[in-house]
């Protein structure tokens, strides 16, 4: 094989977003190795230049023609384009809300920003691997990059808490997710590309049992990821303990990946046990809504309440999988689009006040609105818009979902789905209530000793910047949710993947009513 043959089956192209985030990653370490902490001022700015130049190169490689890479270990497709660009939008919102709260910790900021730009790329060629080996090598970049970043503050004994358990449950959920792969592996003679291994399992017979423990052992990763019930128990802990920009990452460019990956890898690798993976989601989303949104009632702290927030979210965002129309699988872009923003807001606004106050509890916000206003309107919108109250963008997300679910017959999920969202509309609203409706003299001791508003210090104006942009994203992203509700679709529609997917659910669907109609 010559080497122009080769540089074309390579088609390194593709993965020109992840480069520009390697090459920003190589010069923040080297910058903050030669240079030292002096560089803190200018690095992480270094660093969201590139990953927003990462995003602009996503742009561009929209409509490309040839999306397959690296002998087809990794597919740019337009579905891919959309969740690589999620994630790497929150990794620039998340390093703008860390640099004072990293500083404040008196730990390197250049170190911090380095490990997240690792696990963002970790997270970026999750979205497109359509290989074992690169499923597992992207996953493992993503995960032990989330680990360094949990305990990141090595002083705090909670973030060290925090680690630890979450190393513990995620090498263990890592072993389940190997294990079940390695069954794939085997099952269809020896594959690790995810098209052929399902033309492989096609070809063998008598295999149905291994199969779906495959199937099993892979969901169980993928629900660790996504912290679906019941492989969320390491998510209250590790979000109260973590970082809080490191939560926030978690909470949207994790999940983000995650999903990426159950997309991918049930659609193309296990059509043949398509129901059992239907059924088993169907499990983990009627969990993930109930018990999500009924725990976040009685918590006190607001990291652990946005903690089974983001449960009962990733039950919602289910929906649009078990659905599997290209309504469902569009329905899961847009809400994951809108959650970037108003789930950063919520969380730049929590970070902002444990600054300030040096507290997370929720009763502590009582009376915000007479001395942090701009607070606590994002805080608000935030809340709201996850809650789905109109015309916010959570609102529409929720509805896309809601309607698909309808469209593809599953009635019973989506109105489980409305009543736990009305559940959660409550623990939203009270925090809302405690802001705005509290009496001066019911002002808590946390905001009658608030500090006299200023952005002049270090790392603040940064803050304020991802607090005004992740504001206005939540605040427009439901009133002009159009450009949004496209790309979704657009990412759907350019999909091949997703389509035959969808042509052959509807093909099963109709023989199923024929074979019906002869049997009357």
């Amino acid at each position: 094989m010559s080497f122009a043959e080769l540089a074309a089956q390579l088609n390194a192209g593709t993965i020109l977003p992840e480069s520009i985030v390697i090459a920003t990653l190589i010069v923040v370490l080297m910058v903050d190795l030669i240079v030292g902490r002096t560089s803190t001022r200018w690095t992480p700015y270094l660093a969201v230049a590139g990953l927003l130049a990462s995003v602009v190169a996503l742009f561009y490689q929209w409509d490309i023609t040839n999306p397959t890479s690296f002998l087809g270990g990794f597919n740019g497709d337009a579905l891919s384009v959309v969740f690589r660009g999620i994630i790497a939008l929150s990794a620039a919102v998340t390093i703008l809300m860390s640099i004072s709260y990293i500083e404040q910790s008196g730990t390197s900021l250049g170190e911090f920003v380095g490990i997240l730009l690792t696990a963002t790329i970790g997270g970026m060629f999750l979205s497109g691997a359509n290989e074992l080996v690169m499923i597992f090598i992207s996953l493992e970049t993503l995960s032990i990059s989330s680990y360094l970043l949990t305990g990141y503050t090595k002083r705090d004994p909670r973030s060290n808490e925090a680690a630890l358990k979450y190393l513990l449950i995620g090498a263990s959920s890592t072993a389940i997710f190997l294990y079940g792969i390695s069954l794939l592996y085997g099952l269809s003679g020896g594959e690790t590309k995810l098209s052929a291994i399902a033309a492989g399992l096609a070809a063998g017979s008598g295999q149905s049992l291994a199969l779906v423990i495959a199937l099993v052992f892979a969901i169980a990763g993928i629900a660790f990821k996504i912290s679906a019930v019941p492989f969320h128990q390491w998510t209250p802990d590790v979000y109260e303990g973590s970082p809080t920009p490191v939560v926030a990452f978690l909470s949207v460019g994790s999940k983000a990946a995650g999903f990426a990956l159950a997309i991918r890898l049930m659609v193309t690798a296990f059509p043949l046990v398509s129901e059992q993976w239907h059924f088993i989601f169907t499990a983990l989303a009627i969990l993930s809504m109930v018990l999500g949104n009924v725990v976040a009632l009685t918590q006190t702290s607001m990291k652990r309440l946005l903690a089974y927030s983001s449960i009962a979210q990733a039950g919602f965002v289910m929906l649009g999988l078990i659905a599997g129309t290209e309504a469902g699988y569009s329905s899961m872009v847009f809400y994951m689009l809108v959650y970037l923003f108003m789930n950063l807001c919520g969380f730049t606004c929590v970070i902002l006040f444990s600054l300030r106050t040096g507290t997370d509890q929720i009763s502590e916000y009582s009376g915000l609105y007479q001395k942090d206003p701009l607070l606590t309107l994002g805080l608000s919108l935030s809340l709201l818009s996850l809650g789905g109250i109109p015309p916010l963008a959570g609102f529409f997300g929720k509805l896309y979902l809601f309607w698909a679910g309808w469209q593809a017959g599953l009635y019973l999920l989506v109105l489980l789905g409305l009543i736990t969202s009305v559940v959660s509309i409550y623990y939203y609203i009270r925090v809302v209530k405690m802001m705005v409706v509290k009496e001066p003299q019911e002002m808590s001791d946390a905001v009658k000793n608030y500090p006299a508003i200023t952005w002049n210090l270090s790392g603040m104006r940064a803050l304020q910047v991802g607090l005004v942009v992740t504001l206005i994203g939540t605040s427009l992203a439901g009133i002009l949710s159009n450009p949004l509700f496209n790309l979704a679709n657009g990412s759907v529609a350019k999909t091949k993947m997703l389509q035959s997917a969808v042509i052959t659910s509807q093909v099963a669907e109709v023989n199923t009513q024929l074979s019906a109609l002869n049997k009357d």
